[in-house]
């Protein structure tokens, strides 16, 4: 009887653990679910996309990115799944006069499972091949925002706070996500996996949890980081800026040492299958998230408090120079194309210096533009910003007592009650502090990776308990019991930001919902049809990268460059095209034409006569830079060459143009020029 009744508080205690658990998933799924619902219906408000024709569908995937789009429509095209990829693998259809490997080049694995799984299951007769490719990328939005909701909810303890994270982040999409305006983009991919890896990386760090749920973490940890490296060329560096995190915590024994050798064999496995998969990718193998684990060792933790400290910057400075030693041998013995990139992108940031048409192209870039105020006005008008500085000293604090107890000889805790306040002790706190101030030292460069988990973080804060506690602690309070006042504030506080963002937000987004917009670019339209009804079958196209993606798109004719980041060769290309804008001679654009087999050549008005009045980051500045056509003087910049800029020059006819060159089409926006093929360079 004794032995009966005893049962009944485990029994209860278990039975309200699933409830609380079934909800909170529930929840979960309930906010993927809607978020993608919600992208769905503003995507179709914004491009009227149903009512469109296929060639006016692919024109809205905008800035180049449809590219990716495609070679999705190649591989649905190709005869068989197997012939599909090896074309792409000996493509020589895309660029003139040069054969690539489009899947190891434009990481185009994501195209490739979504054709397949468009051809087993049976798709074809129920979905539009493009809803279909649309449908994948906004589910794994879906996805996106439920780990977040799943990472804050674990740290914190109430679903409550999963909610207010994916709140805050549909509210400041213009600062999480691209997208809005660029579907195919490897960022859209590949970002939910690291979401869930994240998810993963957190609850596999409590001290709590049971050895069914670490393995399910740790099965989650594996497959999310393998696919997240596999889909993203920039995902290496990402996870790097995450092992200095771990780094910081296994320094400081404030994480079990047998869950850092775990996650340190997900590392290192998932660069192995990746490197193989990438058709060995030289990158991978001079990644400082390699040279990091390779010098990873268990010396550090013995010593004194300045020993360590001293022992952890060494080691630091071993890695930095390591892994730039061993970059240069890999680019050294190895043919690699992108290796340079990166860095030149950051020690441009980092030092002033003459930078070249490339370095500078890709300063201007979106991603790399530090965001101005009102990024972070909008974070502040949406209480993300105030609540995160308080949840992030809070924790700092908390997480500096607890390195300082880990150096004074103090153990883990393994079980923390309510009532220590120590939000500090929970490792899976600690890495998220460190994340998010290493993304955040990077915010200037990487604020979609940054904002996500600032409105997770923050989430996670004013809805914990023990946060609350932490600080009630610390100033004493004999009128109130913190634990009482705590529970109070992590429920009063939340409820009080929920019905503020209801009142102000959610009226916004049902206007958005609601209201009819336009996109329509009719010259574009006009422009695509005259390629694909009026070019010659062999016809190849010269013009700005970003163009030349949508004429590969929309026509499937070859094209003289490609709106890719990563390849130095190409983007050298670019720089070579982009001459057409620059104050050169009508001979000298018809050598660099030739000399890559164009036919046809196409001039934008938008970069022409560009007017913009923050001069830097136009076309026409940077190839006037490059090419030593400016001069400054006071502070103001002046160009100056024997010749006109060429795409104007070209408009007026004169005999030199005229001889090389003869106008086929024009609108508004664009004018086609043919190259002659007989021509002679006597003016």
């Amino acid at each position: 009887m004794n032995g009966t009744v005893s049962n009944y508080p485990s029994t209860a205690v278990l039975l309200q653990h699933l409830v609380k658990l079934f909800f909170g998933c529930l929840a979960a799924v309930t906010c993927g679910m809607m978020y993608a619902v919600y992208l769905s219906t503003y995507h179709e408000r914004k491009f009227w996309f149903s009512s469109r024709q296929e060639l006016e569908r692919e024109i809205t995937f905008q800035g180049g990115n449809g590219l990716y789009y495609y070679y999705y429509k190649y591989m649905l095209a190709a005869s068989s799944f197997e012939k599909g990829i090896n074309d792409l693998m000996r493509d020589n259809r895309t660029i003139s006069a040069q054969t690539i490997n489009a899947v190891e080049q434009l990481s185009l694995y994501p195209e490739l499972i979504t054709s397949f799984l468009y051809r087993v299951t049976g798709s074809q007769d129920m979905i539009e091949p493009v809803y279909f490719y649309i449908g994948v990328v906004f589910g794994l939005q879906a996805l996106y925002v439920t780990a977040l909701f799943v990472s804050s909810w674990v740290m914190s303890g109430t679903w409550v706070a999963g909610m207010l994270a994916v709140a805050w982040y549909i509210i400041n999409r213009p600062d999480t996500t691209k997208v809005d305006y660029a579907i195919p983009l490897r960022d859209n991919w590949a970002l939910p996996y690291f979401s869930c890896q994240v998810a993963a990386l957190t609850g596999f760090l409590r001290n709590n949890i049971s050895s069914s749920g670490e393995m399910f973490c740790y099965l989650l940890l594996s497959a999310s980081t393998f696919t997240f490296i596999l889909i993203w060329e920039h995902s290496h560096y990402v996870l790097f800026i995450q092992s200095l995190a771990l780094f910081l915590l296994d320094c400081f024994d404030l994480v079990q040492p047998r869950k850092m050798a775990d996650i340190h064999k997900v590392y290192l496995c998932s660069i192995i299958l990746a490197y193989m998969l990438q058709f060995q990718n030289p990158s991978l193998l001079s990644s400082p998230l390699l040279s990091l684990l390779l010098l990873i060792g268990q010396n550090m933790k013995a010593g004194r408090m300045a020993a360590r400290l001293m022992k952890i910057v060494l080691h630091f400075y071993l890695v930095f120079t390591i892994g730039i030693t061993f970059s240069y041998i890999i680019k050294v013995s190895v043919i690699c194309k992108d290796l340079s990139i990166n860095l030149c992108i950051y020690q441009s940031h980092a030092i002033l210096i003459p930078r070249d048409f490339v370095t500078n192209l890709l300063l201007c870039q979106e991603g790399f533009q530090s965001p101005g105020q009102d990024y972070f006005l909008r974070l502040t008008q949406a209480s993300v910003l105030p609540f995160y500085l308080l949840v992030l000293l809070v924790c700092l604090l908390s997480t500096l007592q607890a390195i300082r107890r880990r150096l004074s000889g103090e153990p883990i805790k393994a079980k923390l009650r309510l009532e220590d306040g120590m939000i500090g002790e929970q490792p899976e706190v600690i890495y998220h502090v460190f994340h998010t101030l290493l993304f955040g030292a990077l915010a200037m460069l990487m604020k979609y990776l940054w904002t996500p988990y600032v409105c997770m973080f923050t989430a996670f804060g004013v809805c914990s308990p023990e946060l609350w506690v932490t600080v009630f602690k610390w100033l004493k309070l004999k009128s109130v019991h913190p634990v009482v006042l705590g529970l109070i504030l992590s429920t009063a506080v939340p409820t009080i930001i929920g019905f503020s963002l209801w009142r102000e937000y959610f009226p916004r987004l049902i206007s958005e919902l609601s209201e009819l917009q336009e996109f329509y670019d009719p010259d574009t339209v006009e422009l695509m049809n005259w390629i694909k009804t009026q070019a010659p079958t062999a016809a190849v196209f010269a013009g700005s990268p970003q163009l030349m993606g949508a004429v590969k798109l929309c026509s499937g004719w070859t094209v003289t460059s490609l709106p890719l980041y990563t390849d130095i060769n190409l983007l050298r290309r670019s720089e070579n095209i982009y001459q057409v804008y620059a104050m050169r001679s009508a001979e000298d654009i018809y050598k660099i034409l030739m000399s890559y087999k164009a036919s046809h050549v196409i001039i934008e008005e938008a970069i022409c006569g560009e007017m913009n009045p923050s001069k830097g980051c136009r076309i026409k500045d940077l190839l006037d830079i490059s090419n030593g056509h400016v001069i400054y003087e006071k502070g103001e910049m002046y160009t100056f060459s024997k010749y006109g800029r060429f795409c104007q020059e070209i408009k007026m006819n004169y005999s030199p143009y005229i001889n090389y060159f003869t106008r086929v089409f024009w609108n508004r926006s664009y004018h086609i020029y043919k190259v002659n093929t007989v021509v002679s360079f006597q003016y």
